[in-house]
């Protein structure tokens, strides 16, 4: 079949492009190939009763399927260019903004209408970080959390169903360039474009490495995000997220003078399993909905490791970290701080026996045996920082989950068109290794299709 656009992936990048692409005109033929379910089939088998565990579904519904991994994140769109991606690199720093405050108003037409739009300027918290050690990052923040989130992307593909083809469940085999066309090659049959837009996520990463070896598409090296989820009581972080919601705090350490920052905060929130290439990391999510709002908060702390000569493979890293814990906890770890701090592991009494319910069933362990000394230094440093500017953050109760890892695409060469050495090939997203976020990867699928309409 042939179309004028085929966009390979449904997550926030290839929604928006598709949006902005036919929301004035039918004209174009486009066509969107997911690997995984439509969003109303999109249910992790783990209950916490039959099935306790992952059990590496063909297609893990909570990483693919419509929405992409965003779908059941808490939907923080953080709209500001100082984290979440290098897009203002490439198209400026003005109209990544705009772009941006674009998706925010798509995102409230669509129905997150209700929502609250958080901000860090003029705090006071900016100023107590500062006296402490510690540098609160800017960004407007608006939560739509997992259940708006999810209304949200219900009301976009039933926007697009009729004005786009979507293929589900199917995965790319490969995109070879023919002439001026693009075929893409998925379950045996071939598919014809003029441009085609990759927006595989960041589990697609290593798909996106070999599309970009075998069409000799220039790559750089790029991080790996490597750390732990922290879960307390939700009262030791009410006067950060009450009025922030996300604080995204970012501290150097005196030890090793590494950066270690908070990530992806939920107030109220659940930690929960993912599955990234068949390897179990940790995450969180957070309702919008009082009555899912748990007694807890929970947030990542990061440490970004950088490679180079000779290896230079920082996701393979990270990978065989997350393995380690896999190995001795059959999924994700779980220890108090306590435990951590006084050399030994937790196990399941210890953890019954202390004031924190967990909201994930977790595997009691020690951490010490499975994160690199150098990156665990600088999380227990952090967390002893954190409780100047939130008492109680380094509490024995405390509880530490991994492995947390962020895992990035290489670096993928592309111009200010988000275009690649092919002419019509465009890598937006998270799998490009240029956005790390749902509203940088949302607003570089706009920047692409308006280059395409010749708007840009």
């Amino acid at each position: 079949m042939e179309y004028d656009v085929i966009i390979v992936g449904a997550g926030p990048g290839g929604i928006f492009a598709a949006y902005e692409l036919v929301k004035e005109s039918s004209q174009l033929k486009v066509a969107v190939f997911e690997g995984g379910h439509v969003l109303e089939k999109r249910k992790c088998p783990i209950d916490g009763e039959k099935i306790k565990s992952c059990i590496n579904c063909k297609s893990c519904s909570i990483m693919n399927g419509f929405g992409g991994a965003g779908a059941f994140s808490d939907g923080k769109y953080n709209i500001t260019n100082q984290f979440g991606g290098t897009l203002y690199e490439h198209i400026g720093k003005q109209k990544a903004m705009d772009l941006m405050y674009y998706v925010d108003k798509l995102n409230l037409q669509f129905g997150g209408e209700g929502t609250k739009l958080y901000s860090t300027a003029n705090s006071e918290i900016k100023k107590l970080c500062l006296q402490n050690g510690l540098h609160l990052l800017d960004a407007s923040v608006r939560h739509l959390g997992t259940d708006i989130n999810y209304i949200v992307l219900e009301n976009l593909y039933e926007y697009l169903k009729d004005k786009v083809d979507f293929y589900f469940d199917t995965f790319v085999d490969e995109i070879c360039h023919q002439d001026s066309r693009y075929i893409v090659k998925a379950k045996g049959k071939e598919y014809d474009c003029s441009r085609c837009i990759v927006s595989a996520g960041r589990s697609g990463s290593k798909w996106a490495e070999k599309l970009c070896e075998d069409l000799q598409i220039p790559t750089k090296s790029n991080r790996v995000d490597i750390g732990v989820r922290v879960e307390l009581p939700a009262e030791v972080f009410a006067h950060l997220t009450d009025e922030l919601y996300e604080s995204k705090i970012v501290y150097r350490t005196a030890k090793f003078e590494d950066l270690v920052r908070t990530f992806c905060m939920n107030p109220y929130g659940v930690v929960v399993n993912e599955n990234t290439n068949g390897i179990v990391t940790v995450n969180g999510h957070s309702y919008e909905d009082p009555e899912k709002h748990t007694e807890n908060t929970n947030f990542a702390l990061l440490v970004a490791k950088h490679f180079s000569e000779p290896f230079r493979d920082s996701n393979g890293y990270g990978e065989s970290i997350a393995k380690l814990s896999n190995m001795l906890g059959g999924g994700v770890l779980v220890q108090r701080f306590g435990d951590l701090i006084r050399g030994r592991r937790s196990n399941a009494s210890r953890i019954q026996e202390g004031f924190i319910t967990p909201t994930l069933k977790a595997t009691p362990g020690d951490l010490s045996l499975v994160m690199p000394k150098r990156i665990l230094d600088g999380i227990v440093e952090m967390i002893y920082a954190l409780d100047k500017i939130a008492p109680g953050t380094a509490n024995d109760d405390t509880l530490l989950y991994g492995v947390e890892v962020k895992f990035y695409n290489m670096e993928v060469e592309i111009d200010e068109h988000l275009e690649t050495n092919h002419k019509g090939l465009y890598i937006i997203g998270d799998c490009s290794g240029v956005t790390h976020s749902l509203s940088h990867a949302s607003a570089s699928g706009v920047h692409v299709a308006r280059c395409i309409l010749g708007q840009a």
